[in-house]
């Protein structure tokens, strides 16, 4: 398939919050895959102090012309006032992964 595709990153204050968002984008049929990555500390300003939080870090593998559908899920659902909702493009990937996520996303074709 020759369709771009990108890892969405978004930071969770806890695993609960984390596995909601994971489960909800993949039924949505927004993102294939979400790897849920506990143990963050984050290190941040915010209203004129730098704050520390103990956070998890979910990852979702989709396609660049899902993100905006993706980003307002995440919006709708997630408990920060500015929740971390940040896409890198996939450069390179295995061939049969990449048709993998298209094809979870896209089950008509």
């Amino acid at each position: 398939m020759s369709t771009e595709h990108c890892l969405v990153l978004c930071t969770c204050p806890d695993a609960k919050t984390a596995e909601m968002l994971a489960l909800a984008v993949v039924a949505e049929r927004l993102a294939t895959c979400a790897n849920i990555i506990p143990g963050l500390t984050s290190i941040y300003p915010w209203e004129g102090k730098i704050e520390t939080a103990k956070e998890h870090l979910l990852l979702m593998k989709t396609e660049t012309a899902s993100f905006n559908a993706l980003e307002a899920s995440i919006r709708e659902k997630h408990p920060y006032e500015l929740p971390e909702i940040i896409a890198v493009p996939i450069l390179h990937g295995s061939t049969a992964y990449l048709d993998w996520i298209s094809k979870w996303l896209h089950p008509e074709t």
